[in-house]
């Protein structure tokens, strides 16, 4: 009866101490019982759709300003899944972008102004009279496009490590249902990778032919991950632990608007002939086509009108230098700022620094005020002379004899204006702003 009490006595104990070890590991008693599970869901807010080309695509628009490329007007064709994968996989990448691409070009700005394709609207709108053709812009070119490749299952790894210590105790209890005490620890993993392609052409309007190099073919490649850990001890039969997983999966949705966005830069950027790979951070390796869109312009005029051109890009990162056409001290000085290879006492200017001093103007605010300060001064000057009993009525004086008989007013603008060198009676070496311009078929050229 004694040695009956004794080991009563030492089994309860044993059970209490389980029971304990029990209720310190999941919680309080009460999240125990099964009656009680609960979930918690998460409230968020509404939040404003960013990626890392967001501001990027507002720095284009600004990019066409300062620029002075004109008006671009674009229009988007119907795209989509072209891989018929979104169907199969049950919506895993959407089989419309239409609407991202929209999203996209508007998001532009500047000079790049988005017309939608929508001939059922403006049909019902003719029809009930609210409206007509009258008013309506046509575009100059189209985007088509669309997914063209999804290849989900391009590589699959998985690892593991599982480790355990189990001990047989010979002087356990013998109520106890084993005598056997353990640890185990679990963790393992596996990653996939799958890899998404959209290809967009750009074509011409009027003549619905595609325009030359004007392509992009962007991939990107999306991961998912799975990743479990358990851990657990045994004691005396009965095995105590925790166990948690977690699955990741990269949007493949996000991924495709990363995509549209990026592609929709490379493409304006390449028709207008921008430097846009400076906004895509300064890793990013120059557009050869724009490259050659440069060297075509360099090319295709003389000496002097390679230094005017130099002079306003000089003017717009915010030296003070007139449009002389010649490569006087203070030009010389602005270039050498610019570029520190630029030689002293060169007599014309190389193509290395023509395009660094191109590629190179600040995307700001204040690059662009000074252009439209430029603008103003180009447009004063390109007025026509006025007789010389009316010289004082003119705007810019052309010769330095007529500007020390009758001083002429100088342009209001919000930085100093740049003197202007004319020839007179020829026609203007460049067009007002040294645009480099659209991007040219060989023909044309």
């Amino acid at each position: 009866m004694i040695n009956y009490s004794v080991n009563l006595r030492n089994w309860l104990i044993q059970a209490l101490c389980v029971m304990l070890l029990w209720v310190t590991m999941t919680g309080c008693v009460s999240s125990v019982d099964p009656k009680n599970v609960n979930v918690t869901l998460k409230e968020t807010k509404p939040e404003v759709k960013l990626t890392s080309y967001t501001e990027t695509l507002t720095d284009l628009g600004l990019m066409t300003e300062i620029y002075e490329t004109g008006e671009l007007r674009i229009q988007s064709d119907p795209v989509g899944d072209n891989t018929g994968t979104s169907g199969a996989t049950g919506g895993e990448i959407p089989r419309d972008i239409t609407e991202i691409l929209k999203s996209t070009l508007n998001s532009i700005g500047g000079s790049v102004l988005y017309i939608p394709y929508d001939p059922a609207y403006i049909q019902n709108m003719n029809v009930t009279g609210y409206s007509d053709f009258a008013d309506k812009l046509i575009p100059e070119v189209v985007v088509s496009g669309g997914i063209t490749e999804f290849d989900r299952g391009l590589e699959t790894r998985g690892d593991g490590t599982d480790v355990g210590v189990d001990a047989n105790l010979t002087n356990a209890p013998r109520w106890v249902p084993s005598s056997s005490v353990g640890i185990n620890y679990g963790d393992s993993g596996k990653e996939g990778t799958a890899r998404i392609t959209l290809d967009f052409n750009m074509l011409d309007f009027k003549t619905m032919a595609g325009i030359p190099r004007m392509n992009t073919v962007n991939s990107m490649e999306v991961h998912k991950g799975l990743r479990e850990k358990e851990f657990g001890i045994t004691l005396f039969g009965p095995t105590f632990g925790r166990k948690g997983s977690v699955k990741k999966v990269q949007g493949r949705h996000a991924a495709v608007r990363v995509l549209v966005e990026v592609s929709m830069i490379q493409m304006v950027g390449k028709y207008l002939a921008l430097p846009y790979w400076k906004l895509l951070g300064d890793d990013t390796e120059s557009d050869p086509v724009v490259v050659k869109q440069i060297k075509r312009y360099y090319y295709s005029i003389n000496a002097e009108e390679r230094i005017i051109a130099a002079q306003q890009w000089a003017y717009l990162y915010g030296y003070d230098i007139g449009l002389t056409g010649q490569l006087d001290p203070p030009t010389q000085a602005a270039f050498q700022a610019i570029d520190s290879s630029f030689p002293a006492g060169a007599s014309e200017i190389g193509f290395e620094t023509f395009i660094k001093i191109y590629s190179d103007i600040p995307i700001d605010e204040s690059t662009l005020a000074r252009r439209n300060s430029l603008n103003e001064m180009l447009a004063s000057a390109a007025e026509p002379t006025a007789p010389v009993q009316e010289q004082s009525q003119t705007v810019v004086s052309t010769q330095p004899e007529a500007a020390a008989a009758t001083p002429a007013p100088q342009p209001q603008a919000s930085a100093p204006a740049p003197s202007v060198k004319k020839q007179p009676q020829t026609k203007p070496a460049i067009k007002a702003g040294a645009g480099i311009g659209r991007m040219l078929s060989d023909e044309e050229w």
